[in-house]
Parts: C-alpha cells; structure tokens; sequence
C-alpha cells in the first residue's frame, strides 16, 4: 500500500485513487494476530508508529484524493484505513468496528482519533470501549460513510465520483486536502494555510484557465500548473 500510495503521488498520468477488497465479503479484517505475541512495549509502539507512518498519514495527507470503496469487513486496522481516506462509500454489506480492546489492545493506526474526528467523541468511544460492529446504514448515519449501496454498484459509483472530481484543478484538490487536514492538527493555523493556499492559486496555470473558462462559458481545461 505504501509503495503504491507513492506511485499515485508521483504518477502525473493517475488523478485519484481507490482502495477496496479484493473479495465480496472482507474490505480489511484486521491485523495479523499472530504477530502480537512476539512484541514487548516498545515493539508494540514501534510498528504502530512505523505503519502510521508508511501507509495511514501517507494517504491521509495525499495531494490526489484517495477513497475507500469499502465491500465488505472492515475491523481494526481495516476501519482504520478506510478512516484515513479522504472518504468513504460503503456496500450494504459493510461492517465496521474497532474490536481490539478484545485483545486487551487499543486501536494502534490512529483509529481513537480519527473515529472521534468523524463521529463524535459520545459514539466514537462508545464503540471503542464495546467493541461493538456497526452496518453501513448505520456508518452513513453517523458520518462514517457518505454513501450506501449495493455490492454489484460500489466501484461503479465511487468511479463515478472521482470522475467528476477528476476534471477539476489537481492543484486546487491538492490545496482543498492540506487545509481540511489542518482543521484536526494543532501545531497549525488552518485559516492561515487556507489563505496560503488560496494565495498560491493566483499564481498557477490552472486559476487562469478555470477562470477565463468561467467568463467565456465553456468548460476548463485543467493542467495540474
């Protein structure tokens, strides 16, 4: 996933990215539990730490959008990264939940901050703390998800979507992505880059082209400069 989160960010040919399961029944299931045993206090937040870095924060903040077609489980670190995309649809078969504190563990790839980010603390811990799994309707209930539908449809729609989003400037994307993320990072000041980002506009290519577009009533054509 790491290695082609990288290709989508350095490929200029692809505009957008989806992350689904390759069966109809499991998104992502979750961690392999074997390796649990062998890790002492430090291992355990070494590979956390290692992984947020490689795979969930490297989606999180790509400057092309990134969503989850969810098709099924996603437990654990599966609800985890479907939670680092930018968003997310789900099929009516969908399940998700953080069930580790049935191991004893807790979430380990940002799933307490991010569940909280999108649901609200009440809920989000709620389903923390019980390890309780909740369906897709529910998920689009609370924000989890923004659409529901079946299985058959779900990579159709979510294509459907990015093709629209992909005639847009990838520049504007990009700068849309680096101030939402700012809202959720204190070390930062999101109305500041948002007026940084809003500055940098002016100077591509593509403000231009969108604009003149605009006034002479035709569609832009949008370059990425």
């Amino acid at each position: 996933l790491s290695a082609a989160i990288d290709e989508v960010i350095n490929n200029k040919e692809i505009r957008s990215a989806i992350i689904t399961g390759a069966g109809p029944k499991p998104f992502v299931a979750g961690a392999d539990i074997t390796e649990f045993l062998s890790l002492d206090v430090a291992g355990g937040k070494a590979m956390a730490l290692r992984e947020q870095d490689l795979v969930f924060n490297k989606i999180k903040t790509c400057i092309k959008p990134v969503v989850a077609a969810v098709n099924g489980f996603a437990l654990g670190g599966g609800c985890e990264l479907a939670m680092c995309c930018h968003f997310r649809l789900a099929s009516d078969n969908a399940k998700f939940g953080q069930p580790e504190v049935n191991l004893g563990l807790t979430p380990g790839y940002g799933g307490t901050q991010r569940l909280v980010q999108l649901i609200g603390k009440g809920k989000a811990l709620e389903l923390l703390i019980s390890a309780a799994t909740i369906d897709a309707n529910e998920a689009k209930q609370l924000g989890l998800v923004n659409y529901v539908t079946t299985a058959d449809v779900l990579l159709d729609r979510t294509k459907e979507i990015l093709s629209t989003i992909n005639t847009k400037a990838p520049l504007a994307i990009a700068a849309c992505i680096k101030a939402a993320n700012a809202v959720f990072d204190k070390t930062k000041n999101g109305f500041e880059i948002e007026a940084e980002e809003f500055g940098k506009c002016f100077g591509t290519d593509d403000m231009k082209e969108g604009v003149s577009a605009f006034l002479e009533k035709r569609k832009a054509n949008f370059t990425g400069h």
